[in-house]
C-alpha cells in the first residue's frame, strides 16, 4: 500500500514538472494583448501591442489584462485537470479490487 502512494506522489511531481513546460494563452481584444503562461498557472509574459497600449486608457487595458489572465488560466486548468484525471485514472487501476470494496462489483 506504501508503494501505491509513493507512486501517486512521484506521479504528481511527474505531472507538475511536465504542466511546467506546457504553455497556454489568453487573448483580448484581438491579439493586441496576449498572457502566457505555463498549465501550472504560473504567468510567464504579457505581451501588449504597442499601437494599442498607445491610444488604451488605463481602465480598458487593466479590464482587458484581466480578460487576457482569465483565458490563460482557464487554458491552464483545463490541461491540468485533464492531466490529473488521467494519473488518477491509471493508478486507480493499480490498487486492484479495492474498489470493491465500496459495494461496486
Amino acid at each position: 500500500m506504501f508503494d501505491k502512494l509513493f507512486e501517486a506522489q512521484q506521479k504528481a511531481k511527474e505531472i507538475k514538472d511536465r504542466l511546467d513546460h506546457v504553455s497556454v494563452s489568453g487573448e483580448a481584444e484581438g491579439g493586441k494583448i496576449r498572457v502566457i503562461a505555463t498549465a501550472n498557472k504560473e504567468i510567464r509574459e504579457v505581451k501588449i501591442d504597442p499601437e494599442f497600449l498607445a491610444e488604451a486608457d488605463r481602465e480598458e487595458l487593466e479590464e482587458l489584462l484581466i480578460v487576457a489572465i482569465n483565458k490563460a488560466i482557464s487554458q491552464a486548468e483545463n490541461i491540468s485537470q485533464t492531466e490529473m484525471q488521467a494519473a488518477s485514472q491509471d493508478l486507480l487501476g493499480g490498487f486492484g479490487g479495492l474498489g470493491n470494496l465500496f459495494g461496486n462489483k
